[in-house]
């Protein structure tokens, strides 16, 4: 009995050397932490909004036509859209300015009562682009032109407003930003009793140019005075994260 328990014992001293001598090499990182990954300083967020007046209209617009066979649909919104195209071009909208987004020829079904199933009641030809106007006081009458042009095949989605060169107004923004962030580094340092050292680190968020969509609400249009288009204002912000040291 005691040759086994000297065998158990001898086991177990084994295994503690070994375990021991295991842990001479890199440390385990199980419950410490590495002072140096820590954040140090005053970190704040900063934003900047500009305010701007859009200088682009965008137009989603185009035709769609249903008849009893595809040939039939294909051949009026063709035509529809052909009268489309060149009310945009006599209306000074360019050629690289306009881009198709959408196309489609589908089944149009309904349901048979008496066949107890859907049956085919004709084909939709859908033809939609996008029509970009530089001259934004001519939305309206071109909206109007377009419509005049496709008549009931006409359909227009929704118009939305841009800058066309957002990067100056970004630049004030960014200014903002940055103040904004200073702004409130300095107030935590003054409410926690220390100095503001130097930015040790500025990161500006990702940007994404606003854009303002209207309903344009509109299908086919008759003739009327001048569709009134108002681009009002957008508001074009940044942000930025800086740190900031704490001074001796």
């Amino acid at each position: 009995m005691k040759k086994y328990w000297l065998v158990a014992v001898s086991l177990v001293l084994v295994l503690a050397v070994v375990g021991f001598s295991g842990c001479t090499g890199s440390p385990t990182t199980i419950g410490t932490v590495d002072i140096n990954s820590q954040q140090s300083g005053i970190w704040v967020n900063g934003t900047g909004e500009v305010t701007v007046t859009p200088d682009i209209a965008t137009l989603s617009l185009g035709i769609e036509a249903q008849a009893d066979t595809v040939a039939e649909a294909q051949e009026q919104a063709a035509v529809a859209m052909e009268a489309v195209m060149a009310a945009l071009a006599d209306n000074g909208v360019a050629e690289k300015d306009i881009q198709t987004r959408h196309f489609s020829i589908y089944q149009v079904t309904r349901w048979d009562d008496f066949k107890d199933e859907q049956v085919v009641v004709g084909y939709r030809v859908t033809n939609m682009v996008t029509a970009k106007i530089r001259d934004i006081e001519q939305a309206g009458p071109i909206i109007d032109a377009v419509a005049a042009a496709g008549g009931d095949y006409t359909r227009i989605n929704n118009i939305s407003f841009s800058v066309d060169d957002p990067t100056p107004y970004y630049e004030q923004a960014r200014q903002k930003a940055v103040a904004d962030a200073k702004a409130k580094a300095e107030q935590l340092a003054d409410l926690a009793g220390v100095n503001l050292g130097k930015p040790t680190y500025i990161s500006e968020g990702t940007i994404y140019p606003p854009i303002v969509y209207r309903d344009a609400g509109m299908e086919a249009m008759a003739p009327a005075p001048t569709t009134p288009i108002s681009p009002g204002e957008i508001e074009l912000s940044l942000t930025v994260q800086v740190a900031y040291a704490i001074a001796d």
